[in-house]
């Protein structure tokens, strides 16, 4: 079985199956040992690997890069990967879904943003003509083998959504997300708009939507939640947290001994072994 055909399998069982949003090695080490699969963010990624905000700094061979190295130290984890516009040109969009896909992408983000582009969750989106987005998502479907493919809008007027989720969910992509819903009865109302076809929700802390658990994310049929910050707002917080404590104890470093709790270079150490690639056995294949 390839990546593709397994995430699209899990999409496919009941309830709704969570992907984790990661932003670096380390946070996708943590994450693995809660979750099967992850979400490679835009906004993590961005944040992480450039210290901007997610409004299209981000360039594709970073990206392909970075999912790369989650690749080979986590062959068994979905991996569904947020390539915002397709970095603007249909081409690159075509050579950038061929390229995850041959090094073991699950399946890929494409939206309908024109440029400046923006997070999902932030005012003033743009997005490009219908006609030509679909053309976009139409080549990325030609040009993709098995990756799973979800179809992105974010319109943010109601008529607009409606329309828009309705023509991607007549499109041969595996998954719509309207991102930016902001209530549950829209929700319900994309829902019945785009029918069979299986339905992802974007949750962000601090973002448009509301916080809802898988458990009334599966009551309103939804197939697939992306949870896109939780380890870089997390990390942020711990992060801050700790300095300010050390400040605190004049530069005296936590005792990490015993039941403390505390992280020190064992456990560190021991987790990032496990990413080693002679101790993995890939239960799925990439396509020649």
């Amino acid at each position: 079985m390839t990546y593709g055909s397994a995430l699209r399998d899990e999409v496919a069982a009941a309830g709704t199956t969570p992907l984790i949003g990661i932003y670096d090695m380390y946070s996708a080490s943590v994450a693995a040992g809660h979750y099967n699969g992850f979400f490679v963010s835009g906004f993590g990624f961005a944040a992480s690997y450039y210290g901007l905000p997610d409004i299209g700094y981000i360039a594709w061979p970073d990206m392909v890069a970075f999912a790369e190295r989650l690749r080979g130290a986590f062959p068994q984890h979905h991996m569904l990967v947020d390539i915002d516009d397709g970095y603007v040109d249909p081409e690159v969009a075509c050579h950038v879904v061929q390229r995850l896909e041959r090094i073991g992408a699950s399946g890929v983000i494409l939206e309908d943003q024109k440029r400046p582009r923006r997070c999902g969750h932030a005012d003033g989106k743009q997005v490009l003509p219908l006609d030509e987005y679909l053309e976009k998502l139409h080549l990325v479907l030609e040009s993709r083998r098995d990756l799973l493919v979800v179809a992105r809008t974010d319109a943010t007027e109601e008529a607009e959504i409606v329309r828009r989720a309705a023509a991607l969910a007549e499109t041969d992509a595996d998954v719509v997300l309207v991102d930016g819903v902001r209530s549950v009865d829209w929700i319900r109302r994309i829902r019945g708009v785009i029918g069979d076809k299986p339905l992802l929700f974007n949750q962000i802390a601090g973002g448009k939507s509301p916080r809802l658990s898988l458990s009334e994310l599966t009551a309103l049929g939804v197939d697939v939640a992306i949870y896109s910050t939780p380890c870089l707002f997390a990390a942020h917080r711990a992060m801050d947290t700790a300095l300010a404590e050390l400040k605190f104890a004049d530069g005296r470093l936590p005792d990490t001994a015993g039941d403390s709790g505390e992280v020190g270079v064992r456990e560190s150490t021991e987790l990032l072994e496990r990413n080693i690639s002679r101790h993995h056995t890939a239960p799925v294949t990439v396509p020649a």
